[in-house]
């Protein structure tokens, strides 16, 4: 069952995490590359910025983003800034959210994010933390998939098997971590199924499309290529 009352408090502290980490940085670290191909770290923490307000927009009632132009635009805009810029509008857009959040509402209700795409309004405290939580993995500063918490990372894997469960590009698979926990996704494509075994943190990158999956234990057949999120 969703709560989004405990998913707010575990954004806040993923927030504050992140405003640690990115106010250490100086000019050169926010220009240096991060790990999303064409990127700096400047791109990542503009990124944030900006979807933290377009979920604002959402629990408000609007369009996430006027449209994908703009959205890339703004992006591309902001990064650029000086990283005191960057880093009020970091704590600013998040207080924002915060606030937003705070506000008396049916947190059952569906809204509509980006590109169509409906959820329930419970669910957007989560899908804020994984921004936070992955984007700042991505900044490539030593916070790694295997720093996440436990039960955020069992919770992206639940998110991100059943986002591909039942794509038809996708054989049927089974995901076993190192605990024994179990999960299960595709099944739209033929063949299978394949048995993908690892560690919580590897297959977590693997659906992500953050590692390639090669420290992974496949059977059945080879690993299942997965459509870009």
């Amino acid at each position: 069952m969703i709560d989004h009352a405990h998913d707010l408090h575990a954004v806040r502290e993923a927030t504050d995490r992140l405003l640690s980490a990115t106010g250490k940085f100086d000019a050169d670290a926010l220009a240096g590359p991060s790990r999303l191909p064409g990127w700096s770290r400047g791109h990542v923490v503009a990124h944030l910025s900006r979807n933290a307000d377009a979920l604002v927009n959402v629990l408000q009632g609007r369009p996430m983003y006027a449209d994908s132009e703009t959205r890339d635009r703004d992006i591309e805009r902001d990064a650029l800034r000086s990283q005191a810029e960057q880093q009020a509008d970091l704590a600013g857009s998040a207080d924002r959210f915060e606030a937003a959040a705070a506000v008396p509402a049916d947190w059952s209700r569906t809204v509509v994010l980006r590109n169509g795409v409906s959820d329930s309004a419970s669910r957007l405290p989560f899908r804020r933390r994984a921004e936070v939580e992955l984007h700042h993995v991505d900044l490539g500063i030593g916070y790694e998939l295997e720093d996440l918490p436990d039960e955020f990372v069992s919770r992206e894997i639940d998110f991100l098997a059943e986002r591909f469960g039942g794509h038809p590009d996708v054989v049927s698979t089974a995901l076993t971590d190192d605990r024994g926990r179990v999960w299960t996704t595709g099944g739209g494509a033929e063949g299978g199924p394949v048995a993908v075994r690892g560690t919580a943190p590897e297959l977590l990158g693997w659906l992500s499309g953050r590692r390639d999956g090669s420290a992974l234990t496949v059977e059945n057949g080879p690993l299942p290529a997965l459509p870009p999120l």
